[in-house]
Formats: structure tokens, C-alpha cells, sequence
């Protein structure tokens, strides 16, 4: 099975500045899904654009550099995403970037293992509405 790993507001942030509290364990947890795809793991790691958004990455800002190497990919907000995503917000009450987290742990669950590093766990519980989801604290 598939692994995929997915970054909140905070563990974007915190990727973004060496200075940023938590940097150090987003980038150790990053560095994990590196040594695991050397051992042949199929594991991915994927950030959903309104996260990106709202956490300020724009992948052509220089500031932005050591996050772009780490070959994060990007969860768009197409129209299946985005009603899912609306209807996560509307049953849970959390933020439009927490919904679209909630969108993609939809959309994974079925094939793939999916991991959130997040600041807010309860949220993230709260939009996986009973998906199975591993939810690293940060």
C-alpha cells in the first residue's frame, strides 16, 4: 500500500524558516519520507494549495528555496475536491484549508495510508470524519 503524507499550515510555515520553533521537527519528519522512498516505499508527501496559500509558500519566492527541494507536491483544489472539501466545512465548522486537508484524507483513505503533520490534531481528526489517518503532532 501506498503512504501519503500530508502537511498543515504550521508544518508549511515552519519549513519555511529555519527560525520558526518547529522547523526542526517538520524537516526531521520530512527527511523520514526521503530515507523511506530510498528504501523503495512508495510514499509521498503533498501539500493541498489552499494550505500553501494560507501558509504564504509561493514556490517562486527565493525565501522559499529548501522547501521547494524537498519535492513537495501540490493537492489541487478541483471541483471534486472543492465539494468534498465544502461539505467537510460544513459538518465539522473548520477552516476552508482544514476542510481541503479533510478533502484529501477523503480521496486517499480508500488506496493509500495518510499521515497529516499538523498543530492541530482535533482538527484534523475532526475532518478525516472516521477515515483512518495518522496524525503526527507537531
Amino acid at each position: 500500500m501506498t503512504e501519503l503524507v500530508l502537511l498543515d499550515s504550521e508544518a508549511v510555515q515552519a519549513l519555511g524558516s529555519p527560525r520558526h520553533p518547529k522547523h526542526r521537527k517538520v524537516v526531521d519528519q520530512t527527511q523520514l519520507v526521503t530515507i523511506r522512498k530510498a528504501r523503495q516505499r512508495e510514499i509521498s508527501i503533498a501539500v493541498p494549495v489552499t494550505i500553501r496559500v494560507e501558509a504564504g509558500w509561493d514556490r517562486t519566492a527565493a525565501a522559499w528555496a529548501f522547501a521547494n527541494k524537498l519535492r513537495i507536491a501540490d493537492v489541487p483544489l478541483d471541483t471534486t475536491q472543492a465539494n468534498c472539501a465544502a461539505g467537510v466545512r460544513t459538518r465539522t465548522g473548520v477552516s476552508v484549508a482544514d476542510a481541503h486537508i479533510g478533502a484529501a484524507v477523503h480521496a486517499a483513505a480508500e488506496s493509500a495510508e495518510v499521515a497529516v503533520l499538523t498543530s492541530d490534531p482535533s482538527d484534523i481528526r475532526a475532518v478525516a470524519e472516521g477515515r483512518r489517518v495518522k496524525v503526527i503532532a507537531i
